[in-house]
């Protein structure tokens, strides 16, 4: 069976859950990844709030020694994009999959959608702020996951943890270990692992368990480092892929609960719409940040978890507000355009009345 993805990937229904849980194209979606998505994008809003409001320039992340910073360093800081790059891959795959059902040549379907990115990404680095990763997600996918698409999957599968070693070796270098994670979400769907994503806890739950015991050492390490040691960047890079796997885990744990429903409510609105937030938490973020004094580094320590706080909490509004109207986000819709050259629908039909 063909799935299909456009800002977010799509698979069956639980019983039971009802509302906007389609695709455009009318197909069930996977619950499970539109909220690990919006979960990932408000770590990555918390760890990005500094940075974007330096002036709108791009700056390292801080090291945990600060004690207002190191709850962030341990817990928040390349904890998040790592999700994000993964489900990245994630989605390229289950595309390629429908794209492959649709179109005489499935591949073109991806290079505009690879270009679309790389002109929003780069509109985003001219206008707003330098520390921009949609331009590299592009860039690299236009580098490594286009071309893995003609490769087996046990290649596929095989590079993955190639690039992620090689990122780690050279002192956690983002692109190779981008590269890595892009090609692992997609070999996790070539080998059908997200069509059982949610068919078990104990699974997750093991997985889990393994790798926080791998993330302790590694956590204790990174705060034995200076900043600007070589071992303190290939320790952050190594506890941030460790815990991001701790997180996603949780997260598909806590999905076989009752509060599943309080997940979806709260990170799937969010998910489903992660590029228009992801832009607009600039624009916001530059906001807030004028009507604070001081650069970044010398506010208080409350300041970036209300900024993150705040600006959540409008998307959220805004996002659960747009969905129940449009079948997608403005910018998911755009960019579903620009994919599959002609335009989608974006309102909803009215609901029919018996």
């Amino acid at each position: 069976m063909h799935r299909e993805n456009s800002a977010s990937p799509t698979v069956r229904l639980r019983p039971g859950e009802a509302g906007h849980a389609t695709t455009s194209a009318g197909r069930p979606r996977i619950a499970a990844l539109d909220v690990v998505r919006g979960f990932a994008l408000c770590g990555i809003l918390l760890a990005n709030v500094q940075p974007i409001s330096a002036t709108g320039a791009f700056i390292e992340p801080s090291g945990p020694g600060g004690s207002e910073a190191a709850w962030l360093g341990l817990l928040v800081e390349q904890r998040f994009f790592p999700i994000f790059s993964l489900l990245f891959g994630v989605g390229f795959s289950l595309l390629l999959d429908s794209a492959a059902a649709r179109a005489a040549r499935p591949r073109v379907v991806l290079l505009r959608r690879l270009l679309a990115l790389l002109v929003l990404g780069v509109a985003h680095f001219v206008l707003l702020w330098h520390g921009d990763i949609l331009s590299t997600y592009a860039v690299i996918g236009l580098l490594v996951l286009l071309p893995s698409t003609w490769l087996p999957r046990l290649a596929v599968a095989a590079l993955a943890p190639a690039f992620v070693a090689v990122s780690l070796l050279v002192g956690g270098d983002r692109f190779a270990l981008i590269a890595g994670l892009f090609l692992l979400g997609s070999a996790l769907v070539r080998y059908g692992v997200i069509d059982r994503l949610e068919q078990s806890a104990r699974v997750p739950a093991t997985l889990g368990l393994v790798l926080a015991a791998a993330a302790a050492p590694v956590l204790w390490l990174q705060t034995r480092f200076d900043s600007a040691d070589r071992g303190f960047g290939i320790s952050l890079a190594g506890a941030g892929l460790l815990i991001a796997g701790v997180y996603v885990c949780a997260l598909l744990v806590v999905l076989r609960t009752p509060l599943r429903p309080v997940l979806r409510a709260v990170f799937a609105p969010l998910g489903r719409m992660a590029l228009t937030n992801y832009l607009s938490a600039t624009v916001l973020v530059l906001a807030a940040g004028r009507a604070l004094d001081g650069p970044p580094h010398t506010w208080p320590a409350p300041a970036v978890p209300l900024i993150a706080g705040v600006v959540l909490a409008v998307q959220w509004a805004w996002s659960t507000l747009w969905l129940r109207r449009y079948r997608q986000g403005p910018l998911e819709w755009l960019w579903r355009w620009a994919t599959w050259a002609h335009r989608p629908p974006l309102r909803r039909p009215p609901l029919r009345r018996e």
